[in-house]
Parts: structure tokens; C-alpha cells; sequence
């Protein structure tokens, strides 16, 4: 028996009198049925991103009408279509999602018909926030952290240190957003959280890629750097390891196993980054032939052209994910 509502029909009944197979598919996507959209309906509306004569606007409006439903389950999914579509679709969804002034208005959501509304709405309010940020991301980068190009000529790696500067912090700012969804294993209870769940773990591997890479681009910069440099550059790096130690717990709740066994840094990589910029703002080491032994050793590695696993140097910056 479906579990479509009855309103579910009559508006997709609408939806096929006015002739508008796109509203049509954001309705039947968003169903108040208690499971992820339908991949027939998600396909079908990711051809709809790649069709010229499509109006993207029309098809973004559409979702963000549903999301005006007092229905958890009809905001969450309409939620979670937007991401699959971001994700997915073509790019020119993700320009103009960006382009908006604003995007999803939910930190206010409340769902008070039942008790499941209540707990699932807190996840909604985390969620939207994420796609708020994800949108904003793009506006500020020009481009998706998720879908870039990796490896050691990748995006992040050729980065240059003035850029790279300013690019790490966006992609930090989408980390915690992602990171503040923050589910527990005995609160993933229906199909609608699983899947906005696996999506978050999906663009949580994703964005660490890109993140980890600009970091280790970073550090191979770091001794050539200027002093303000050095100090962005140090701020930087000891947030990435906070968030290291977040994603971990995130990733604990799917059962990844493919994390390295080890994900704190060596301390002398840290103190080889401090006492350089000590040394440049003419600070006294407490022990200078220390400090100069971790800071040699550290550009030894880093600039040696035969040195292509820096994690024998700092596990935490290069982990061996499968996405």
C-alpha cells in the first residue's frame, strides 16, 4: 500500500492538470511517506538541470516552496533533493542557488504534531544550515570543494599561498557546518535522516580531501612564507587539527573503518610551525638548538623531491579515503 497522503495525490494531480511535470516531481519527491525520495523522481529532476530550455530558477523556486510545509518530512526531503540535485545536477543549479540573497530560512522549523517532528527538526534546522553554507561556499570560491580536481596537480595542491590563505577558512566554515549536523546511531531511526545522513558523509569525504590537500599545500609553503603568512598559516592548521578530531566522530557513526589508525600529528610538527614564526617575530626559543633541529628536519621533508608520503611526517594530513 503506498504511503502516499492523500494531499501527496491531490497535488500531484494538480501538478499534471497544469501541465508542470517539474512541480510534479518535486511533489512526488516529497512525499509525506517516512523514506528518501524516489531515485525515478531524483533522476528525473537532474535531467531536468541538464536540459537548456528547463527554467533553473522555476525548479529551485519549486523546492523551496516545499520547504514551507509544516511537515517534517516534506521539509527534510525537499531538503535533501536540493543537495542530491547540488550534487549531482549541473552546475548551473549549484550558480544560481549561490547567486540568491538568501536560500533556506529554517532556523526556526518546528514540527509540533508528534514527537518524531520534534526530534527531526532539529536535524532539519542543522541540515538547511549546511546547504546555506555549501551555497555560500560556491559564491565565495567559484567553485564546488566537493567536485574539484585532486591529487598532487589538483586544485588544492597548485594553489597559490595568497589564495590558499583565503580559500582554507571557507572550506573550515562548510566543514563545521557539515560537522554540527552532529547525529548519534540511535537517532538515524527512519529512511529520511539515513539519506540526508549518507549524502553529509558523502560531501564529508569530499570536502576533507580538498581540505587536507590545501593543508599540505600550505605546510610545503610554510617556511617561505611571510610572517603574516605564517601566522593565518599556523591559525589555520591548528584548527584543521580540531576538526580532524571532529570528523573522526562523525565518520564513527556510519562505522567507517578506513580511517588511519593514527590521527594525531606528530607534536613536532606543530612546535617546527611555532617556533618558525617565533623566529620571525624575534621571540626567544627556550631552546634554540631544539626548535632549529625541528625546523630544519621539517623543510628537509617537505621540500625533498623524493618525499611523496608526508604522512610518515604528520598521519593527519594525508589519510587514505576511498571517494
Amino acid at each position: 500500500m503506498s504511503g502516499q497522503s492523500l494531499t501527496d495525490r491531490i497535488a500531484a494531480a494538480q501538478h499534471s492538470t497544469t501541465g508542470s511535470a517539474i512541480s510534479k516531481a518535486v511533489c512526488k519527491a516529497t512525499t509525506h511517506e517516512v523514506s528518501g525520495p524516489k531515485k525515478k523522481h531524483l533522476d528525473y529532476l537532474i535531467h531536468c538541470t541538464n536540459e537548456l530550455n528547463v527554467s533553473i530558477p522555476h525548479l529551485a523556486d519549486t523546492l523551496l516552496e516545499r520547504t514551507a510545509s509544516n511537515s517534517w518530512i516534506v521539509v527534510f526531503k525537499a531538503l535533501i533533493t536540493t543537495h542530491h540535485l547540488m550534487m549531482y545536477g549541473n552546475e548551473r543549479l549549484m550558480q544560481y542557488l549561490a547567486s540568491r540573497n538568501t536560500l533556506f530560512s529554517l532556523n526556526n522549523f518546528l514540527d509540533k504534531a508528534a514527537l518524531q517532528g520534534y526530534n527531526m527538526s532539529t536535524f532539519i534546522r542543522r541540515y538547511s544550515r549546511y546547504l546555506n553554507e555549501k551555497a555560500m561556499s560556491y559564491r565565495l570560491a567559484a567553485v564546488d570543494f566537493t567536485k574539484m580536481k585532486r591529487g598532487a596537480d589538483g586544485v588544492m595542491r597548485t594553489m597559490n599561498t595568497e589564495k590558499l590563505i583565503k580559500t582554507l577558512p571557507i572550506i573550515q566554515n562548510q566543514l563545521d557546518a557539515l560537522l554540527d549536523f552532529q547525529p548519534n546511531s540511535n537517532e538515524l531511526t527512519n529512511g529520511v535522516i539515513n539519506t540526508a545522513f549518507m549524502l553529509l558523509f558523502k560531501d564529508s569525504i569530499r570536502l576533507f580531501a580538498a581540505y587536507n590537500e590545501g593543508v599540505i599545500n600550505m605546510l610545503e609553503k610554510y617556511f617561505d612564507m611571510k610572517k603574516n603568512q605564517c601566522k593565518e598559516a599556523l591559525e589555520i592548521y591548528k584548527t584543521f587539527l580540531n576538526r580532524m578530531t571532529k570528523l573522526s566522530e562523525f565518520l564513527k557513526v556510519a562505522e567507517v573503518t578506513s580511517l588511519p589508525p593514527n590521527l594525531n600529528p606528530p607534536s613536532s610538527l606543530l612546535e617546527a610551525l611555532e617556533q618558525h614564526l617565533a623566529s620571525l617575530e624575534g621571540r626567544k626559543l627556550k631552546d634554540l638548538s631544539t626548535a632549529s633541529r625541528y625546523v630544519q628536519t621539517t623543510k628537509q621533508l617537505l621540500r625533498s623531491p623524493t618525499t611523496t608520503d608526508l604522512s610518515s611526517y604528520y598521519s593527519c594530513c594525508v589519510c587514505s579515503f576511498s571517494y
